[in-house]
């Protein structure tokens, strides 16, 4: 129930139960007054709380803006400097943000606080005003009628009259004031409807633009998300694969780290004790030092480990004899004299065992008997890209595209071991592998057969794209955008030699099958150039570096598998030069639309979180898989690079030409995996699941030109699927 009305007619007879209502009233207003006491409160509460959470994040956004990564590695992928310029992309829109908040901040004093203030000074304090003198009159006339009616009937007429005249005068004004203070209630409650909810309502909308600002922040965030979310997939993978790379370098450092040494400038390095003489006798100070043959010259620097900083100036001095010390003529173990052209005396120096002191008087050619501690451990591999080493790779080839083409973690799940040794051993019979025509048993599963090509490729004497071209290809994939990554790689594919080429081939178009089936085996381009980045472009060196220079071995895979045909069926543009270069890839950046492949490297499909593990899992078994053969085959990687012993008219190796992959038929429908925004007129906006019609190859690599709602344009390859 609402409040009764005040009606003017009851101030006249001011009855109890005008009384009760106008008591009502008033504890309705009381009750308002507190509440818009309190709101006040809690709102200036509010906008300091909003202005602390705007600083907070202020400071959250610059910490974010200011940190920058350092990946290792001279170069970085395309994901990797998407990644690298993330921070920098959320602390701008954490502060565009803030702004919006501040702005609205600054308008709630005025929207809000302010007309409350207002509201309850001007209207609730001016009613309680009118109370007070409402209050008063009542009292006041209370009191003259009371009095009035106390005079003595016998007072003369006048006195009487003169009495009522004031009685009446009294009743009057008290009846005006009543009237206003009834009216002046009356207004308060009517009044706060509206000038009380007003502010509240432009607060909100306040608060609604705010979030409209934002919701507006996160469509425009939309694109770069997408991107960032398929670098951060893209690099995970890499990740993965990378790392049992890294562990198992690791292990190997550990069990024997002279074998696997770096390749070093110097003869010999390491740290050892030299003996000063001091004014209080001699002292043993630690030094690094090196030596080279050539030039006979001995570097000595000071150097504490344990405060990693130098303790003196770096000296040089020429080799003249080396000679190592009796053990009975001096107090410590390991020791050698050494006396040098340029300086006088003889320099005492202690190595850190006797092996150590062994090597560095091999290396300095001292009157120690001379032993040879780099062992041999590689052989010549019985691998080679002759005839029967091409049967092999068609045969399995044929196998793995005629009966599992399909199937998920194509050469990424692992064969046993065993089994892929024993099918090897039956290929690489000479017996078997004359008969080009016999296939791969169907007993032998698909695992065995793809671990087995992946095995034989490791076999060969040298990676298939050699050591001598490893750094080139490399640095290749490093160049700034991809029309220069491809065009490299195209010479350089071309530089090696012919049977080298003629195999590279062979796999390219098989791979490139493969990644056309990737629905179905889950192998994108990127999943393939993981598995074949480090078998078919192995460095010579195993070294950290190098191993961190996977993620461009797999980026070369990507670039040979998307682009095989033009690779392997055209000849290469001449060499540019730097300058030539560089203008290619500014005149590519400023006015050529961006290629499928300047955008991310691969795409991923969404998947259930079970698919996603399933995937996981078979990227750590290809990467056991790898370190497994890796360690069975580490005898071979010091051969020297082969060379084709073979004429190249043998018809046994000649390799089929490749044919366009089926998936690109013309004038198919065609639906998009993910969004795609236009940069130019040319190209089409749209979202994922977004269905294409008309859909055919267009003159430029690496996008398709199809029709959306009447309107012909550009869609960039990977982005979408046909059906």
């Amino acid at each position: 129930m609402g409040l009764p009305a005040l009606e003017f007619s009851d101030c006249c007879l001011d009855s109890p139960h005008f009384r009760e209502t106008l008591k009502s009233h008033e504890a309705e207003l009381d009750k308002t007054n507190k509440f818009i006491k309190e709101l006040i409160k809690d709102g200036k509460s509010l906008i300091s709380a909003l202005k602390n959470l705007s600083s907070a994040k202020r400071k959250f956004a610059d910490s974010l803006n200011e940190f920058k990564f350092q990946c290792i590695g001279d170069a970085e992928t395309d994901d990797e400097m998407c990644i690298a310029k993330s921070l920098q992309e959320f602390a701008t829109v954490l502060r565009n943000l803030e702004d919006e908040r501040i702005r609205m901040i600054e308008n709630a004093s005025e929207v809000l606080i302010t007309p409350l203030e207002k509201f309850r000074k001007e209207q609730i304090g001016a009613a309680k005003e009118a109370k007070k003198k409402y209050d008063k009159e009542t009292e006041k006339y209370c009191g003259v009628l009371e009095k009035h009616l106390n005079l003595s009937s016998k007072k003369k007429e006048s006195q009487l009259q003169e009495a009522d005249s004031q009685v009446d005068l009294v009743r009057q004004h008290f009846y005006e004031v009543s009237l206003e203070y009834v009216f002046k209630v009356q207004e308060v409650q009517e009044r706060k409807m509206f000038e009380f909810v007003e502010p509240l309502l432009a607060f909100l909308q306040g608060l609604f633009t705010f979030y409209h600002h934002g919701y507006e922040l996160a469509k425009d965030f939309g694109d770069f998300k997408t991107q960032l979310t398929i670098s951060i997939q893209n690099t995970r993978n890499r990740f993965e694969g990378t790392r049992s790379e890294v562990e198992s370098l690791m292990k190997k450092m550990k069990e024997n780290p002279l074998e696997h040494k770096t390749i070093s400038p110097y003869t010999m390095e390491g740290y050892l004790y030299v003996q000063e003489k001091r004014h209080f006798g001699t002292s043993w100070v630690k030094h690094y030092c090196t030596y080279q043959r050539d030039s006979k010259q001995i570097t000595m620097v000071p150097f504490d480990q344990k405060s990693g900083g130098k303790g003196g100036e770096d000296e040089s001095v020429i080799l003249k004899s080396c000679t190592r010390r009796k053990t009975d003529s001096i107090e410590k173990r390991f020791c050698f004299d050494v006396e040098a052209v340029d300086r006088p005396g003889v320099i005492t120096m202690q190595a850190l065992s006797e092996e150590d002191r062994r090597l560095w008087m091999e290396a300095m050619d001292g009157r120690e008997p001379v032993y040879n501690s780099n062992k041999d451990s590689q052989s010549e591999g019985t691998a080679q890209l002759d005839s029967i080493g091409f049967s092999i790779i068609r045969k399995c080839i044929h196998a793995v595209e005629t009966r599992g083409i399909n199937e998920q973690g194509l050469y990424r799940i692992v064969g046993v071991n065993s089994r892929v040794q024993k099918l090897l051993s039956v290929l690489m019979d000479p017996k078997t592998a004359s008969e080009a025509e016999t296939d791969i048993c169907a007993e032998w599963e698909i695992k065995t057969i793809t671990s087995a090509l992946k095995t034989y490729l490791r076999m060969l004497p040298g990676p298939l794209m050699m050591y001598q071209f490893q750094r080139s290809f490399i640095k290749a994939a490093k160049l700034e955008n991809q029309e220069s990554r491809v065009s490299e790689i195209h010479s350089l594919v071309h530089r090696l030699p012919e049977k080298n080429r003629q195999m590279l081939q062979l796999l390219m178009n098989h791979l490139a099958n493969v990644a056309n089936n990737h629905k179905q085996n889950l192998m994108t381009v990127a999943n393939l150039g993981v598995v074949f980045g480090p078998t078919l472009l192995r460095p010579q060196e195993e070294t950290v570096a190098a191993i961190m220079d996977i993620k461009f071995q797999n980026i070369v895979i990507e670039i040979l598998i998307e682009n095989h045909e033009k690779i392997f069926n055209t000849v290469p543009d001449m060499p540019l030069t730097n300058a030539q270069l560089h203008l290619s890839r500014k005149k590519s950046s400023d006015s050529k639309p961006p290629s499928c492949s300047e955008r991310p490297l691969t795409l991923f499909h969404t998947m259930q979180s079970a698919e996603k593990q399933e995937q996981r899992n078979s990227i750590i078994n290809s990467s056991l898989e790898s370190v497994v053969s890796s360690n069975a085959n580490s005898i071979l990687n010091s051969s020297s690079s082969l060379q084709p012993n073979m004429n190249s008219s043998d018809p046994d190796l000649d390799v089929l030409k490749p044919t366009r992959p089926n998936s690109l038929t013309p004038f198919r429908k065609a639906k998009a995996l993910y969004a795609c925004k236009a940069e130019h007129d040319s190209e089409l906006s749209f979202t994922a699941g977004t269905v294409f019609d008309n859909v055919h190859p267009s003159q430029e690599p690496g996008w398709l030109e199809g029709t959306l709602n009447g309107k012909t344009g550009l869609i960039p390859e990977n982005y979408v699927e046909f059906f």
